[in-house]
């Protein structure tokens, strides 16, 4: 489980996008998700996929931590994509099996489905991936600084979504550690009646809070001892530059956007 869990963990590299300002990663992640719903045919998603597969092997990071990266959302995918097979009637039938018919549109809607997943989670992968915890908080914070007119706690608000998205692989790792040691036991996880297995699931849940709470105060006293007092005041070791590759990226998206708006039925 825990080389399964890819969101949320960062590998150091020295790519060109490791390199891209975290805002400019962030902003072309978002506006990303929203164009990929632009696709309709099957030329459209061919640019998504040459676009994705172009910063993926520019990343430097290994395919298959990408690959990885599917494995935790594949029965939730495989799901979607039955039920888009199986319920969506339109064009020929390929093959029925008593009322439930599987047609041409529901395999196309199905295999579309599938292809928007890969795409947005192979593109919110490869933010995690290359992109350390201390720069997706700046990047966070930057954007979100117009939002400081309401009031909002800002730095804080960045902190804690960086922090809990970092906290994801943690606490697989840790699910892993007790579901070995519950196995130890002789707890059987995977046979019996639903209610049993119910049951065989408290001794795994138990553990795993205590252990979230204690690392969560250890966080907290690691930052007291540091003296963290939150964002009034506090100053930038590293501060955030805007460069040419940074335009580059959001213009490569730009033109994306082109292509797929000329190219949709």
């Amino acid at each position: 489980m825990m080389d399964k869990m890819i969101l949320g963990r960062y590998i150091p590299g020295n790519s060109w996008l490791h390199s891209i300002d975290p805002r400019a990663k962030i902003t072309a992640v978002m506006y990303f998700i929203v164009i990929v719903f632009m696709a309709n045919n099957w030329l459209t998603y061919l640019f998504l996929f040459a676009y994705v597969l172009y910063l993926v092997f520019s990343s430097k990071v290994p395919f298959m931590f990408f690959v990885k990266g599917l494995q935790p959302i594949m029965i939730l995918i495989l799901l979607t994509l039955l039920l888009q097979v199986f319920f969506t009637q339109g064009g020929d039938t390929l093959l029925a099996l008593g009322p439930i018919k599987v047609t041409t549109l529901g395999l196309l809607n199905g295999i579309k489905i599938f292809c928007r997943f890969v795409l947005i989670v192979f593109m919110t992968t490869l933010l995690t991936l290359t992109t350390s915890p201390i720069e997706l908080t700046d990047g966070l914070e930057k954007i979100l600084m117009p939002f400081r007119v309401l009031r909002l706690p800002v730095h804080e608000l960045a902190l804690m979504l960086s922090i809990s998205l970092r906290f994801i692989p943690t606490l697989m790792d840790e699910t892993e550690k007790i579901l070995k040691a519950q196995k130890a036991r002789g707890v059987d996880f995977t046979s019996g009646k639903i209610t049993e297995r119910i049951k065989a699931i408290v001794p795994l849940l138990i553990p795993l809070f205590i252990s979230a709470f204690k690392r969560a105060e250890d966080l907290a006293i690691a930052m007291e001892a540091r003296g963290y007092r939150g964002g009034q005041g506090r100053t930038k070791f590293r501060l955030l530059k805007w460069r040419w590759r940074d335009t580059f990226l959001l213009v490569s998206l730009v033109i994306l956007t082109v292509l797929l708006w000329f190219f949709r039925n």
